[in-house]
């Protein structure tokens, strides 16, 4: 079973049809024992960083997060829950992130040329920079949605693709049993079903 951890922020419907719709279960939850019993976690996000990060706290989802991944749950993040796994953010301000990946997050002012709408939204492909589980099912090239103002960057030792949108911007990364996709795979067709699919067979 997965459990997606609820905080009271994200797409959680849409996540929860498409396990649904690949014949996994998963669950939507606060609840400490049901995340303690599932065998992998879903941290989703939409939103402003430092909202989210305080709703983590308020939750008591943080220090839930962190236990599981220390006992090597494979966790995974998506969009914003993805930069949540990361040591900081500045956007609106400097906020700590859970710390789990090195790395930060960072706005795509100044990085992606003028020409490219911020923020970024819509279909690009995926570059590979290295095989994973995770990406088993689907092949080098493959389109996702992304929708994200801010990227994550100096990520060298997680960094599992990229995306070209101007500039090469994080799309994925995973080490050990940490996974984090700044796209969205419930809004990504088949594609990211088949990440999901992944996933769920780690």
């Amino acid at each position: 079973m997965i459990a997606i951890v609820d905080y009271g922020v994200g797409n959680l419907f849409s996540l929860v049809s498409s396990f649904k719709a690949i014949g996994v279960e998963a669950v939507i939850t606060d609840e400490e024992a049901v995340i303690a019993a599932a065998d992998k976690l879903i941290l989703p996000g939409v939103g402003a960083f430092g909202d989210a990060r305080r709703k983590l706290a308020e939750t008591g989802m943080d220090k839930l997060v962190l236990r599981e991944a220390q006992k090597g749950k494979p966790i995974m993040g998506i969009c914003l829950g993805m930069q949540l796994l990361f040591e900081k953010s500045f956007e609106y301000g400097t906020h700590e992130g859970l710390g789990l990946l090195k790395g930060e997050v960072v706005t795509m002012e100044g990085t992606v040329p003028q020409t490219h709408k911020i923020p970024h939204i819509g279909w690009n492909s995926l570059i590979f920079k290295k095989d994973s589980p995770l990406f088993s099912k689907i092949k080098d090239g493959d389109y996702v949605y992304f929708v994200h103002s801010y990227y994550v960057k100096n990520c060298e030792d997680s960094l599992l693709a990229i995306t070209e949108y101007g500039a090469e911007l994080t799309a994925a990364v995973a080490k050990d049993n940490i996974y984090g996709c700044q796209f969205h795979p419930e809004k990504s067709g088949e594609v990211g079903l088949n990440i999901l699919r992944g996933f769920a067979a780690l």
